[in-house]
């Protein structure tokens, strides 16, 4: 099933201004933040010296440009949300989408590498591996896609054949060619599986049950009509 969706319901889902999962998400682990901390030193340090060479002058765009700069540490992660989602908000069209799950499987993936000495005093390189979660889901229409993200433990209860809903993007008004998905959202588990959580997952749920309401009245009616017509027959 795929129904198209307004611009505007479009900017709802994925807002341009980070939401808080999205900020948490790009937040990340200690490193992450380490890193922007140093970031934030550097580039302090950097406008420091060019105060001294520069003198008073440029003294209000250091002190400015200083303060943002420190504080790079705080707002970095909205800056780079906001990045990801204007490259879904980039395209014309988008689609409620509604599939199964097709094959599900977990494959373990190199995140980071580490440099150490062994025993015998040898450089060696060690790889991090985080075990990932492979989400393939279809259509009728022979549309598939395999979403892959981290694993968490709630992952546990997707099986094949459970619905999937995700939002799907495209340039092309049919919907023809599907450039970009969201993460997916199993309902009958309350699962969400995504790499980066795109949607605003409140919205989305919500959405997604007002068509599931408006179908079952439209099914309703439908098998209510069709009782009337087979009474007036018999009759």
């Amino acid at each position: 099933m795929l129904i198209p969706l307004t611009q505007e319901t479009f900017k709802e889902l994925i807002p341009a201004v980070a939401t808080g999962g999205q900020y948490k998400y790009i937040w990340g682990k200690p490193p992450d933040f380490l890193r922007r901390m140093l970031i934030s030193a550097v580039a302090v340090v950097l406008l420091l010296v060019l105060y001294n060479f520069a003198g008073s002058d440029v003294g209000p765009l250091v002190l400015i440009t200083g303060l943002m700069a420190g504080l790079y540490w705080l707002w970095g992660p909205i800056f780079w949300a906001s990045l990801r989602n204007a490259e879904c908000r980039k395209y014309k069209y988008c689609g409620f989408w509604q599939g199964r799950v097709l094959d599900i499987y977990i494959t373990d993936e190199v995140t980071s590498q580490e440099e150490t000495v062994n025993q015998k005093g040898q450089l060696v390189i060690v790889d991090n591996l985080e075990p990932r979660i492979n989400l393939e889901v279809g259509d009728k229409t022979g549309f598939t896609t395999t979403l892959k993200a981290p694993l968490q433990k709630n992952h546990q209860g997707i099986v094949r054949g459970q619905a999937a809903l995700m939002l799907i993007m495209s340039n092309q008004e049919d919907l023809s060619r599907i450039a970009k998905v969201s993460d997916i959202y199993i309902p009958s588990r309350e699962v969400w599986v995504s790499d980066y959580p795109y949607l605003r997952k409140d919205l989305f749920v919500e959405m997604s049950q007002q068509i599931k309401k408006g179908r079952d009245k439209k099914t309703g009616d439908n098998n209510n009509r069709s009782t009337k017509r087979r009474s007036s027959a018999d009759y």
